[in-house]
C-alpha cells in the first residue's frame, strides 16, 4: 500500500475535511516535525509551540531518551494485555507509586479513561467502605470544568457544544461553584451519600482559572471531616507543568486520588494512571476493571522514561522560574494595553484574557497572527489565549517568544 504524500500543507487540511470526522476546529497549521520547543510544517517554516498538545509535551517534543525507551520496548515486546504478566509493568508501578507517593497504580491509556476509573473507583468505595447504598453514591464536580468527553463526564460539564444531542446522561454528580468553600461545605452537610470531590486545581479549559490561595487545602481538610475522597485531575497541571510536580503541591495536599495522564508520557504514547493508598484502591479487584492496553510494556518505559527527565531536568524549577518572568513581562505589556485585560497562571501554565466578548473573533485572529510571527498558541473560550510551552524551554527562547507576543498584539490595539 502505497500513502498519499504531503506536499502541502492544503493538501493535508482538504484530506482531512474530506476523510475525517470534522470534531476539531484546529489552526490551519499542517506539522510534519518536533524537537524540544520548535515545530516546523510541511513547507519547513519553524514555530515556537506555546501549547505543548495540551501540556503533553511538557518534555519537549521528541525527547531522545523517551523516543529511545519507545524504541527499545517497542523492539523487545509491545502488548501482551493484561491475560499475561509483563517484565515492565511491575517496576513501573513501583517506580511511579515512589515517585508520586502512593500505595498503587492503576495503569490507563487516555486521561479520559483515567477520571472514569478514578469515578468507578470513588464510587465503589463509598458502597463498600463508607457504607453508601447502591446506586446512590453522589460526585461533587465544578462548574466549568473539563475531564474529558466520554458520556459520563460530558454529563457534569457546562460546555453545550459537548453535551447538546448526546443525551441521556449519566446521574450521580452534584456541580458547585469553583473556588467556592462555602458552597463545598454547605453541599458536604446535606448529603450523606457524597463518595467525593473531583476537581482540577487549575481550571485549564476554562481559561487557565486559578483558584484563590488556600482554596485547595481547605477543600481537602473539608472532604476528610465529612470522609469524602478528595480527587486530583492532574492531567494537564501534573507532572511539573505548574511549577511544582503536580499543582495541589502549591497548597501541600495529599489527594486520595490522583489522576495523571498527558505529560506522564512525554506526549510519545497515550499513557494514563490512577494513584491511591491501599484502602482506597484496594475495592477494585481481578475482573471489575481493566484496559487491554493499559500497563502495556511500551506505555511503562516510555514513563518512566518521561518521569527520569522531569526530574533529572529539574524542569518543575524550570516552569517556576519562566512562569514567573513570562507573566511579569506580560504585565508590563498590559499596563499599557487597551487589548488584554491580564495575565494569570502558575508556572508555564498561563492564560492572557482578550479584552473583547466571548463570541468575538479577536482572539482567533490573534492566534492566527502569531502563528505568522512563528508562535502557535490556541484560543479557549473565545477571548482567551492559552500559552503553555514545553518546559525544556530556556530564558532567552521565553524571551523571544514574549517579544513575539507583544509585538503581535501590539497591532491589535485600539
Amino acid at each position: 500500500m502505497q500513502l498519499e504524500q504531503i506536499t502541502s500543507s492544503q493538501q493535508a487540511i482538504d484530506l482531512e475535511d474530506k476523510h475525517g470526522a470534522h470534531n476539531y476546529h484546529p489552526l490551519p497549521v499542517v506539522l510534519s516535525k518536533g524537537e524540544g520547543v520548535h515545530v516546523w510544517d510541511v513547507e519547513g517554516k519553524k514555530y515556537y509551540d506555546f501549547l505543548s498538545a495540551y501540556s503533553a509535551v511538557n518534555q519537549g517534543h521528541c525527547h531522545p531518551r523517551i523516543v529511545n525507551a519507545m524504541y527499545e520496548q517497542a523492539s523487545k515486546l509491545g502488548l501482551t494485555s493484561r491475560a499475561f504478566h509483563n517484565d515492565v509493568l511491575g517496576p513501573y508501578e513501583k517506580y511511579a507509586t515512589e515517585y508520586f507517593g502512593f500505595d498503587k497504580l492503576l495503569p490507563m491509556n487516555t486521561g479520559a479513561e483515567a477520571v472514569e476509573t478514578a469515578i468507578k473507583i470513588a464510587r465503589k468505595w463509598a458502597y463498600e467502605k463508607k457504607g453508601v447504598k447502591e446506586t446512590e453514591a453522589q460526585i461533587i464536580v465544578c462548574e466549568n470544568n473539563f475531564h474529558g468527553r466520554t458520556t459520563t463526564i460530558i454529563s457534569f460539564s457546562n460546555d453545550e457544544g459537548a453535551r447538546k444531542n448526546f443525551g441521556p446522561y449519566t446521574p450521580g454528580f452534584l456541580k458547585i461553584p469553583y473556588d467556592d468553600t462555602e458552597a463545598l461545605e454547605e453541599t458536604l452537610k446535606n448529603n450523606k451519600n457524597i463518595a467525593a470531590l473531583m476537581l482540577e486545581p487549575i481550571q485549564g479549559e476554562a481559561g487557565v482559572y486559578v483558584p484563590s490561595e488556600g482554596y485547595l487545602s481547605r477543600a481537602k481538610a473539608l472532604c476528610e471531616q465529612h470522609n469524602v475522597l478528595f480527587i486530583a485531575d492532574e492531567v494537564q497541571t501534573g507532572i511539573a507543568r505548574t511549577g511544582k510536580l503536580l499543582a495541589v503541591d502549591h497548597e501541600n495536599v495529599k489527594p486520595d486520588i490522583l489522576i495523571l495522564g498527558k505529560a506522564i508520557s512525554g506526549g510519545v504514547y497515550p499513557v494514563s494512571a490512577v494513584l491511591a493508598n491501599n484502602e482506597v484502591m484496594d475495592v477494585i479487584q481481578p475482573g471489575q476493571h481493566g484496559s487491554t492496553f493499559g500497563g502495556n510494556p511500551v506505555a511503562c518505559a516510555v514513563a518512566m522514561a518521561a518521569l527520569e527527565v522531569i526530574k533529572d531536568e529539574n524542569l518543575a524549577e524550570n516552569a517556576e522560574k519562566l512562569g514567573n518572568l513570562f507573566r511579569r513581562k506580560m504585565n508590563d505589556y498590559i499596563r499599557n494595553s487597551s487589548i488584554v485585560n491580564l495575565v494569570r497562571g502558575k508556572g508555564l501554565l498561563n492564560a492572557i484574557v482578550i479584552n473583547d466578548t466571548e463570541d468575538s473573533s479577536t482572539a482567533w485572529d490573534i492566534c492566527m497572527a502569531l502563528k505568522e510571527n512563528g508562535l502557535l498558541a490556541k484560543p479557549t473560550h473565545g477571548n482567551i489565549i492559552r500559552f503553555a510551552p514545553p518546559l525544556v524551554m530556556n530564558e532567552e527562547e521565553l524571551l523571544d517568544c514574549v517579544n513575539i507576543i507583544t509585538t503581535t498584539l501590539k497591532d491589535f490595539e485600539k
